[in-house]
């Protein structure tokens, strides 16, 4: 199942990083594949935040050749592939929002800028997704955040596309160097919104902000651009620069400091 190349939209929002790791690709590593890794992630302090956070970020992700994961960047799952189509289930973790300043791995964080607004609990999780492969390196998706408990956290939905546009190869004819690219759009329900972007008459109260009722609907767009070395079969160096936008009622939000943010990242995998 080949991994993708952008940047899903729930990692922002919940202050998790799911880095496209081409190890997992399974019709690439046959087999077993135990993969670690570690690096740094710049990241907002929650979506809208016109602050940045330079976080540590820790991959751990072992892939079954019968198509079982379990990962800290996945979740844990199943996947597999039918021809051009790929698909994947698994049962992960969104993160908590804090109304005050916080940080730890892989970007769970909080800001002061939110105090009185209260925190937005995390939950558990149904992952689900499918790609479509038109042609080789081009890869089209659609993946879903469906939360089992806390369900007033919200549903979202994340619509992609992504391609390589450069690889090199070494003298066995092992791709050495890829560079690729990737555009997305995040899509939630009103829970979603509400939670996220929304102010209750409650918050109001214990802020400056206004009541705000947003509207289910797209509320970001993002493209990103990714940069693989492998040194060999087991050592691999990522690095990924990004920019997300908030579009629709998301953008309207009375909690929104800054509309456009980047993001990034860099990291190294060893591949046992």
């Amino acid at each position: 199942m080949q991994a993708t190349t952008f940047l899903p939209s729930r990692l922002a929002m919940a202050g998790l990083f799911l880095l496209p790791l081409s190890v997992m690709a399974a019709d690439t590593v046959p087999g077993n594949v135990l993969t670690v890794g570690g690096g740094a992630a710049v990241v907002s302090s929650y979506s809208g935040s016109d602050k940045l956070n330079a976080v540590p970020f820790l991959v751990i992700d072992y892939s079954m050749a019968n198509g079982f994961f379990a990962s800290s960047m996945r979740g844990i799952g199943y996947g597999g592939q039918a021809g051009p189509f790929s698909y994947s289930a698994a049962l992960g973790y969104r993160g908590e929002r804090d109304d005050h300043k916080r940080s730890g791995f892989n970007g769970f964080g909080g800001s002061d800028y939110l105090k009185g607004m209260g925190k937005v609990k995390g939950n558990a999780s149904a992952l689900l997704s499918m790609a479509y492969s038109p042609i080789p390196g081009v890869q089209l998706s659609v993946s879903s955040d469906i939360p089992l408990n806390n369900r007033d956290n919200g549903a979202n939905l994340s619509l992609g596309a992504g391609g390589q546009v450069y690889s090199r190869n070494d003298s066995r004819g092992v791709p050495q160097d890829t560079v690729s690219l990737g555009a997305q759009a995040g899509w939630g329900e009103k829970k979603y919104m509400q939670t996220m972007y929304g102010v209750t008459a409650s918050q109001a109260s214990n802020t400056a902000f206004k009541q705000y009722a947003p509207k289910g609907g797209f509320y970001e767009a993002q493209a990103t651009v990714s940069w693989e070395h492998r040194f060999d079969a087991q050592w691999g160096l990522t690095a990924m620069a990004g920019v997300t936008t908030l579009i629709g009622d998301a953008r309207k939000s009375p909690i929104v400091q800054r509309k456009t943010a980047p993001t990034g990242a860099i990291y190294a995998t060893y591949r046992y």
